[in-house]
């Protein structure tokens, strides 16, 4: 509902900033067309410290490689929630690694300048009792990276959550869930809470500052990025699938 209540919330005359939960909608047809000034889309990890570390340490650096890994077992996601009530469970409420975890699409996306084109596998291949996929791994070509992937799955026991990238002079690495920060061999601790992210987004919309922030151009194009993996993987030859606009 993400979209009509957006269209509903401007069409009263709302003119102040708007904070949409990630991703955008649950597909990239409904999207309608025209800039939506001052709507920006939830991906906070933006603001997460390493993160950060990593945007300002690759400025300038050829990149050659990427990759980025979630996972996480589903049913303990909510310890006190059965897993097969949750949204992420159903397809139908938006549900699915692709979605879900959509965090790390978003980094990749913005980190290495957008991206040219894609070939994905994904679906629902473990013995867990939900309809939507529970892994996905896609490979892209980027604006400043030719090899990217990306897995993300809901099967990990013991959560990992991580980036690495590959430049003619560096190797980075960040832990997102021991908070490393790693340039070849140093390694780097930070010391945050969970909320940290949050807060920092909120308080760049509240003082117009988006420098980090994901506007609404920015969450449309994570939506066709989104569509396009499901295409590929479900097609019969996995096709790579290009972003005509990035090319």
């Amino acid at each position: 509902d993400h979209i009509s209540k957006l269209i509903e919330i401007k069409y009263l005359g709302f003119q102040g900033p708007i904070l949409i939960e990630k991703p955008l909608s649950n597909n990239e047809t409904n999207i309608p067309e025209g800039i939506f000034n001052n709507v920006f889309v939830a991906y906070n990890l933006r603001f997460n410290p390493l993160i950060q570390r990593l945007f300002e340490e690759i400025q300038g650096e050829y990149i050659i490689s990427a990759q980025a890994y979630v996972g996480q077992y589903l049913p303990q996601w909510r310890p006190n929630r059965d897993y097969r009530e949750t949204y992420s469970s159903k397809k139908v409420e938006g549900g699915g690694v692709l979605r879900d975890l959509s965090h790390e699409l978003d980094i990749i996306n913005w980190l290495l300048g957008g991206w040219r084109q894609i070939t994905a596998i994904g679906g629902h291949f473990s013995k867990l009792e939900i309809d939507s996929d529970d892994v996905f791994g896609l490979m892209l070509e980027m604006k400043k990276c030719l090899v990217a992937t990306i897995q993300l799955n809901y099967l990990d026991r013991a959560t990992r959550r991580e980036i690495i990238i590959n430049t003619n002079d560096h190797v980075f690495r960040i832990d997102l869930i021991k908070n490393i920060f790693q340039k070849d061999s140093e390694e780097f601790s930070f010391d945050f809470d969970t909320n940290f992210s949050y807060r920092m987004q909120h308080k760049a919309i509240m003082d117009n500052n988006d420098s980090y922030l994901c506007n609404f151009e920015s969450g449309k194009d994570l939506m066709f990025l989104i569509d396009a993996a499901e295409k590929s993987a479900y097609a019969k030859n996995n096709v790579w699938i290009k972003n005509e606009k990035n090319l």
